[in-house]
């Protein structure tokens, strides 16, 4: 089977093809309706934690805190 791909608009409840674009009469043909979105809200990208599978793992990365002296030794 042979297929050709078109794509087109709807018209007041008529499906509009591109100019140019001729189908014999009687041709059998399928709509393709991606998904309609009324309103585009617009996108947010989530950033999420990681999060440890095991939480008692969470004692391999408990912060260890030294005290340094104020002289840099500069």
């Amino acid at each position: 089977m042979k297929v050709t791909t078109y794509e087109g608009v709807v018209e007041n409840g008529r499906v509009e093809l591109p100019p140019g674009a001729s189908l014999p009469e009687k041709a059998k043909v399928y709509v393709v309706v991606p998904e309609v979105v009324e309103i585009e809200a617009p996108r947010v990208a989530h950033v999420y934690s990681p999060r440890l599978a095991n939480p008692a793992d969470a004692v391999h990365f408990k912060m260890k805190v030294t005290k340094e002296g104020t002289d840099a030794g500069l």
